[in-house]
């Protein structure tokens, strides 16, 4: 790989809301932050390091969120990046807040979310949030004033587009009753398929599916090295190069801290698997 090979080209193109044209592999800025994805990381060079290296390799999806730190993802972000390539879309989130390590709370007062997109504007050093993602659905407030919200803040020119993370297809289709949704973002990969149906269901709508956490082999690890040695790829290739051939809607956003990984990791987007090397790990 040259230093400037824009390798994740190979992934194909995907246009989120008829709007925002993204590499189909993009990258997720969560592990660039501290332990318990709180705090700062150990190496806040290194982390910048990533971003750049990750935009070099032809990223032009990013995926972030406030909690994220919380705050230091976004951070970062700017810091490595602003000001940004025309091409380049970073997506954000609210509605999920961290109160330590590893602790996260569902949070979706209308009044909450608006303070979030102002503050991640302000972090990002943008005028608009090209995506925005509702990072949980409250149960305790009505979904309508949740995302009614933040439709009022996209007529005021604050956001793009709208997405929902971590969504049933029930839930996706109350949400298009309220405002457009362009995408959705749940934990799928090849062990975790539960949102199988949320996926066939984006894939009929044209809906952007960003699988979080797309990098996971577990009782499969056999049949994903044996293909891995065959391609002299590595698992986490295998793993996401599954995913962006299981469906065209398919946005994976394969995270990490090291400038190694993430070379390694958008690599992916230049392997083809066979239909029957395909057949094999969907199967597992």
């Amino acid at each position: 790989m040259t230093r400037n090979s824009r390798v994740a080209a190979a992934s194909g193109e995907f246009v989120l809301g008829g709007a925002l044209t993204v590499r189909r592999l993009g990258f997720g800025a969560m592990r660039i932050t501290g332990p318990g994805i709180w705090g700062p990381p150990a190496d806040p060079d290194e982390a910048v390091r990533v971003l750049r290296r990750a935009v070099e390799l032809g990223v032009t999806f990013i995926d972030t969120a406030d909690s994220y730190g919380p705050y230091v993802s976004e951070g970062l972000i700017r810091t490595a990046l602003h000001p940004y390539p025309d091409d380049l879309v970073i997506g954000t989130k609210a509605g999920f807040v961290r109160t330590g390590p590893n602790e996260w709370h569902v949070v979706g007062h209308p009044k909450y979310l608006r303070q979030e997109v102002e503050m991640s504007l302000r972090r990002l050093g943008v005028e608009r949030l090209e995506l925005f993602q509702l990072h949980r659905i409250d149960p305790a407030v009505p979904l309508g004033d949740q995302l009614g919200e933040l439709r009022m803040m996209q007529q005021e020119g604050k956001i793009g587009q709208l997405g929902l993370s971590e969504v049933s297809v029930e839930q996706i289709r109350q949400a298009r009753e309220i405002a457009d949704i362009v995408s959705v973002q749940n934990l799928y990969n090849l062990m975790e398929r539960r949102s199988a149906d949320v996926l066939d269901y984006c894939a009929a709508e044209g809906l952007g599916f960003i699988p979080w956490y797309p990098i996971a082999a577990g009782e499969l690890s056999g049949t994903v090295a044996r293909i891995a040695a065959a391609h002299d790829a590595t698992p986490a290739q295998v793993a996401l190069a599954w995913l962006l051939a299981s469906s065209p809607v398919m946005l994976p956003i394969p995270g990490t801290g090291s400038v190694a990984h993430v070379e390694e990791n958008t690599a992916a987007a230049q392997l083809t698997l066979s239909d029957e090397e395909m057949r094999e790990l969907s199967a597992g």
